[in-house]
């Protein structure tokens, strides 16, 4: 394998910057959220509760809008625009949170910053059929997570020592943890900038005229294709169930732990520990997808992921929390990079943003239900447990259909021709 490009570089720091900000929801955010709540009175069942629900609207807001950003963004010229757009309103957003907020105020504001972070990758997770070829995807797209885990534990030590050194310091702890959030979104923003600066679109559809009237029509054109192409839309319900489980446990992780009397501090430093060990395997499980099928591997992380799951229903100490981190870590990184990278090579490169748009449908679904179920099995049984129970069945489920959607005989629709090699700009110029 040859060194990286500039592009995929570029591409890759994106990844440092944005997981910055998702080490912090799965962190030190909720952590914050969880004792604003309890100053308010607020119970540990219902806080948790709105923390899901809160979870599943900005997920739903994104399911709903990404299909049509995604088709719009294959719009030769759009997809730099509506993927600064995007990022723009994650960074603010997050950067706003270190605003004296009361509880409610503070999840509708992390709201729209998760929107802003979700509503980016659409675009960022197309953008790898424009900067590198598939024999390079799936090491570029888990070099992607890798040096995300590990670049995310800068501005999170930087802030983890404000926090932890807030009476030191001659702050209050809410106080060290606002300025968490002003240096996380400075960390996000300035990553951003090499991507902004250097991509450019090379596949793309032309349209030109009506081309937001044009991207509904081509929504259906779109659906109607995935029907006649088993492949990604098996794909895509494998995915809907086993990244459903994968996404609820990175993002109720600290409140299930809280729950169950996982201390504050043992929480961040396992979570801690989870980016570091997630560092190296996601970049032996890229090097891996070199010697065996990409396919297996994504198997072999479902299972693993269907044991943690299982695993955590007796969690009740911090050392299970701790290894239960370590766990994690292992798959959570190679399962989503070989995922994206596993779908953007069975799809019309021309079509990537769109088609990425229902990826992201699925995910972002699969995300609304498991913290939907998360919220309300916990609020109605008064125990998260009842929750991470439904969550194992969602990987069972999962690892069955990926399983039939990989099998050499399925079904593949024969790609345009831009899918066996060629740019789609090339072909309409």
């Amino acid at each position: 394998m040859k060194k990286m490009t500039a592009q995929e570089i570029n591409w890759t720091l994106y990844d440092v910057g944005n997981s910055a900000f998702i080490l912090l929801v799965s962190t030190i955010i909720p952590i914050y959220f969880k004792n604003l709540a309890a100053d308010a009175g607020l119970s540990l069942s219902d806080s948790t509760a709105y923390w899901g629900y809160a979870l599943s609207i900005s997920t739903l807001a994104v399911a709903v809008l990404g299909p049509v950003l995604g088709t719009l963004a294959d719009t030769n010229g759009y997809k730099k625009p509506l993927f600064a757009s995007f990022l723009l309103l994650g960074v603010l957003g997050c950067g706003a949170l270190a605003l004296k907020l009361d509880w409610l105020a503070f999840l509708a504001v992390f709201a729209a910053a998760r929107i802003g972070f979700s509503g980016s990758l659409i675009f960022y997770d197309s953008m790898l059929n424009d900067i590198t070829t598939d024999e390079r995807m799936d090491n570029v797209s888990s070099q992607g997570y890798a040096w995300g885990y590990i670049g995310s534990c800068v501005p999170f030590m930087l802030s983890l020592g404000f926090i932890l050194s807030a009476e030191k310091l001659g702050m209050t702890a809410a106080a060290a943890t606002m300025i968490a959030f002003a240096v996380t979104a400075v960390w996000w923003l300035a990553f951003s900038v090499p991507l902004l600066r250097s991509y450019r679109q090379t596949c793309f559809v032309d349209v030109p005229d009506r081309p937001v009237a044009r991207s509904f029509r081509r929504i259906a054109e779109a659906g109607r294709d995935m029907k006649r192409n088993r492949r990604i839309l098996l794909f895509l319900l494998a995915f809907f169930f086993y990244i459903d489980g994968v996404y609820t446990i990175i993002e109720m992780a600290t409140v299930y732990g809280k729950d169950v009397g996982i201390t504050d501090n043992a929480m961040l430093l396992a979570l801690l520990l989870t980016q570091v060990v997630a560092f190296p395997f996601a970049l032996l499980f890229g090097r891996m997808s070199r010697r065996f099928e990409p396919g297996r591997l994504i198997l072999l992380c479902i299972v693993g992921y269907f044991a943690i799951s299982l695993f955590a229903l007796q969690l009740d100490r911090a050392w299970e929390f701790w290894l239960l981190a370590v766990s994690v870590a292992v798959f959570q990184g190679a399962i989503q990079a070989l995922s994206r990278s596993y779908y953007a090579k069975i799809i019309p490169k021309e079509k990537s943003s769109e088609y990425f748009g229902f990826f992201d449908i699925f995910g972002k679904g699969a995300a609304l239900m498991g913290t939907t179920v998360m919220g309300l099995s916990t609020q109605l049984s008064g125990s998260s447990r009842t929750g991470v129970a439904v969550i194992a069945l969602m990987f069972a489920v999962g690892f069955a259909l990926f399983r039939r959607a990989d099998q050499p005989g399925m079904n593949r629709s024969e790609p345009p021709a831009a899918l066996n090699g060629e740019r789609a700009g090339d072909l309409e110029s």
